[in-house]
């Protein structure tokens, strides 16, 4: 496999990294991440199926808030995630032109601008519901053990992304809890009203759907650097990748998440089933994406330029709302029993 040349560091004949700046601190936040949290959106779409609660100003107040606190709370993960990754980052051919590699970042004003969002967050997610709140702390929480030592879940093969992806089902969950009704809420632990949860079936395959997704990122920035070497330096999970292996991962996750994704679909809607053949297209669709040379799946913020996917990530989702709404009682001939025990 031909190699590219490794990057190197700043060298001391360079000019010294500026501090950096108000837009540098804002950057680090990554604001322009905020639409990952529209994997929210089926939870909530599932929970009012099943509860339909009114659609008032408190509907809506619930819905802005809940939004805004998960988007605080990811950008005080993404915070430290830039911070902490600046030593490494400066390996990878595109991230070394980051704000955190680029200009020297006070260590004091990073943990004041996380404590900040953690708080502001946590603060909002109260007056959502006690669920909601513990599981924003749960998506905290998760960012500290991704990021931070000793635990930095992101430099362990395999870990690194079954722990970022557990995010896809933690945000499935508080698009559930933003909905759910005040009198099906839990008064204490020890109340039943705890099991009021997202199935099992569909929290397991929005997971393994994120490690899909997930992997397929991998990939797709381990042939971009193209050289194991410094793709080792970059990040320490790549010392023990191959591409082989990274694809026979993506595989693994794409067929767990389509098994627990059928059981869902058939205890819970059984008119979804329909939906299965376009939700197969998606995952190969992404796929073909995430294999090609300097892929955009590398960054899925500029997954957007795939115009065509995106257009049918819009006509599939209108097809799933179509499906949630429209009973097809003669689909129910895929529940009978075909033989007596």
């Amino acid at each position: 496999m031909k190699t590219s040349p490794i990057a190197v560091p700043l060298s001391g004949e360079e000019a010294t990294p500026r501090p950096a700046g108000f837009k540098e601190y804002v950057t680090i936040a990554r604001p322009d991440h905020w639409f990952k949290n529209i994997f929210m959106l089926p939870g909530m779409l599932f929970a009012y199926m099943i509860y339909q609660p009114p659609i008032d100003l408190s509907f809506l107040i619930k819905v802005v808030t809940g939004i805004a606190c998960t988007c605080l709370i990811a950008s005080a993960n993404y915070v430290i995630n830039e911070y902490l990754d600046a030593e490494f980052d400066r390996f990878h051919p595109v991230k070394k032109n980051r704000s955190a590699v680029q200009t020297v970042l006070n260590p004091g004003f990073v943990m004041a601008q996380w404590l900040l969002l953690a708080a502001s967050g946590l603060t909002l997610s109260y007056f959502i519901n006690v669920p909601f709140l513990l599981l924003e702390a749960f998506l905290l929480f998760m960012g500290i053990m991704y990021n931070v030592r000793p635990f930095r879940t992101k430099e362990r093969v395999y870990l690194d992304v079954l722990s970022e992806s557990v995010n896809n089902p933690i945000r499935l969950a508080l698009g559930w809890f933003i909905l759910i009704p005040a009198s099906l809420l839990p008064q204490d632990f020890s109340d039943p009203a705890w099991l009021a949860i997202p199935p099992s079936s569909i929290i397991l395959a929005y997971w393994m759907g994120g490690a899909f997704l997930m992997a397929t990122k991998r990939f797709a920035e381990y042939r971009f650097i193209n050289n194991p070497e410094q793709a080792g330096l970059y990040r320490k999970s790549f010392k023990y990748y191959t591409e082989d292996s990274l694809l026979i991962s993506m595989f693994f996750y794409a067929l767990t998440a389509a098994f627990f994704l059928g059981i869902f679909l058939i205890k819970h809607r059984v008119e979804l089933l329909l939906s299965f053949p376009f939700f197969a297209l998606l995952f190969a669709w992404y796929l073909k994406i995430g294999l090609s040379r300097n892929s955009v799946v590398q960054g899925p913020e500029k997954l957007h330029k795939e115009k065509k996917f995106m257009l049918y990530v819009v006509l599939f989702t209108i097809i799933l709302m179509l499906l949630i709404y429209v009973d097809m009682p003669a689909l129910n001939w895929f529940l009978r029993k075909s033989f007596q025990y």
